[in-house]
């Protein structure tokens, strides 16, 4: 009864954000409107700012977030690490890292590339954090030294590129993690992935919660291990990269949201999937909500938000150690 409750009041407060979006900005624009723009076109101009502006972005928002805090689920539950996220093990850093590239060397580059190149990055970057954190046995601290080394000093590389080349100024917003300004031409780009990364997932969710149990429990009941943990890389890497290829590094989403649902839906990851990514896109829409009134009326990047909320998040988990457990 308690999971259909939170499943239902999660899904009415999506719907309230996604309203909320749409409606809140520099220019307001009533709930009456926001419906005649979607179901009654006449082209004023409070309906195309709804549905070329606040409706894409809006929708941005809800993937990303559930793409980014099911790909911190998985993590955590492969890595049997509760500090494991895309920001913490260097996927997000590395996905950054490869597209700022991609907009210096190679400039005519379509955007559905961009996203070929953030697949790229966030493999590379999840592989260093993982050979270093793991050698000798991963912990949390090393986890979290490793995977802080690791982003900032990809980091450190993409904002020299940024500052050192003219083309690339224009991702120095975007490396904060924003989906301001986004269009439909984004939503095609990230949907497909984001649709197949989240189906898959749910699929196996099954499989993940057996491995969960420990590997010798897993090959006991007829799974594959590796092949399980291959899959969940994989869609990590689909997952990540094609949010960090539309909205850019946005942070902590997929750390805080999983650590919350297991507490709201226990530990079987058959409910730790969905609503991660219910609630993954709860936090993003109200996040983005939040950035637009940081410096009024000038919008901030929602990475802004979801750093200040997930900061303090990450100290509290790193400062329980051993005693978070899964």
């Amino acid at each position: 009864m308690k999971v259909y409750a939170t499943a239902i009041i999660g899904t009415i407060l999506l719907i309230l954000g996604v309203a909320l979006s749409i409606s809140v900005g520099t220019a307001d624009i009533n709930t009456a409107t926001v419906f005649k723009s979607i179901f009654q076109w006449d082209q004023s101009k409070e309906q195309v700012i709804v549905r070329t502006l606040r409706l894409p972005r809006a929708v941005i928002g809800v993937l990303v977030g559930a793409n980014l805090a099911v790909a911190g689920a998985l993590m955590q539950a492969i890595t049997k690490n509760s500090l494991a996220s895309p920001q913490v093990f260097g996927v997000n850093a590395g996905a950054s890292l490869i597209v700022v590239s991609s907009f210096v060397f190679f400039p005519s580059l379509s955007s559905a590339s961009l996203v070929y190149f953030a697949f790229i990055g966030a493999a590379l970057g999840g592989i260093v954090v993982y050979s270093f954190a793991s050698e000798g046995g991963m912990t949390h601290v090393k986890l979290a030294l490793a995977g802080m080394a690791v982003h900032f000093f990809l980091s450190s590389l993409t904002q020299g590129m940024i500052i050192f080349n003219e083309q690339a100024k224009d991702a120095l917003y975007w490396l904060v993690g924003a989906i301001g300004g986004k269009g439909w031409a984004h939503v095609n780009l990230i949907l497909p992935w984001s649709l197949a990364g989240l189906i898959l997932a749910i699929l196996f969710s099954r499989s993940i919660s057996i491995l969960v149990l420990g590997e010798s429990i897993a090959q006991g009941l007829g799974q594959k291990v590796h092949r399980i943990r291959m899959i969940a890389g994989v869609l990590v890497i689909i997952l990540a990269g094609s949010s960090v290829a539309v909205a850019g590094p946005v942070g902590f989403v997929g750390l805080i949201i999983p650590h919350i649902v297991r507490k709201l839906v226990g530990g079987d990851y058959r409910r730790i999937i969905p609503f991660s990514a219910l609630f993954g896109a709860l936090l993003l829409v109200y996040a983005d909500i939040l950035s637009r009134f940081i410096a009024y009326p000038f919008e901030s990047p929602v990475g802004i938000v979801t750093a200040m909320i997930g900061a303090p998040f990450f100290l509290y988990l790193a400062k329980q150690g051993r005693k978070v457990k899964q």
